[in-house]
Parts: structure tokens; sequence; C-alpha cells
């Protein structure tokens, strides 16, 4: 069993930035993926940007592409979002997610472990 933490959430104004931090501990290994999700309310999961194992050739959605960067320590199996010109639509809960895949999964519903959430709220 992997257990999957999220922390970092926050208030704050359009423009600004929020990092959040996700770790996993438990049954882990080197090679998975991780990820990041949000789900804003009324509204679906989506993806917003993914790791693979090794790190490289980060994914992310159209949404946050220049805006988000995602980065990982794998000797600490963490994971970061660092999140910077926060837009109101922005808001939502960022949920962490590990799946043990060396590529990068951008389908919520193949991950094998997710975290509980933080709230993310961007004020204008």
């Amino acid at each position: 069993q992997v257990q999957v933490v999220e922390s970092g959430g926050g208030l704050v104004q359009a423009g600004g930035s929020l990092r959040l931090s996700c770790s996993a501990s438990g049954r882990t290994s080197s090679r998975y993926v991780m990820g990041w999700f949000r789900q804003a309310p009324g509204k679906e999961r989506v993806f917003v940007a993914a790791s693979s194992w090794s790190g490289e050739r980060p994914a992310y959605a159209d949404s946050v592409k220049g805006r988000f960067t995602i980065s990982r320590d794998g000797a600490k199996n963490r994971v970061y979002l660092q999140m910077n010109s926060l837009r109101p639509e922005d808001t939502a809960v960022y949920y962490c997610a590990v799946d043990p895949s060396i590529w990068v999964i951008y389908d919520g519903d193949e991950y094998a472990y997710w975290g509980q959430g933080t709230q993310v709220a961007v004020s204008s």
C-alpha cells in the first residue's frame, strides 16, 4: 500500500504564487509516475501535470503551461507543483496521484493511489 499526502494549498490573490507538495510513502519504488489533478466545484476532475519516474519531459495541461512547473525529488519520493500567475479559474481542490508506471499518465482512472487533496483558492 502507498500513502499519498499533499500540502501547500491556501488562499492567494490573482497573480500570486503557491507551491504544492506531495509525498508518497509505504510500498514505493523509484519507478512510478506522480501527477497532479484538480477538481473545481461542480466540475469533473481534470489533469494538471505529471512527472515520470525520471523527471524528464514533464506533461502539462494546456491551461497551465507556462505558469505551473512540476518537479520531483526521487530520493525523497516527493513531487512539487509550483504555481505562478494564478487566476481565479485555478481555484479547485488539487489532488496528487501516484502509479507504478514509468510513463506519464494523463487519465486519472489509471492512477492507483490518491491523496486527500488540498484546497487552492484564488481571489480576483
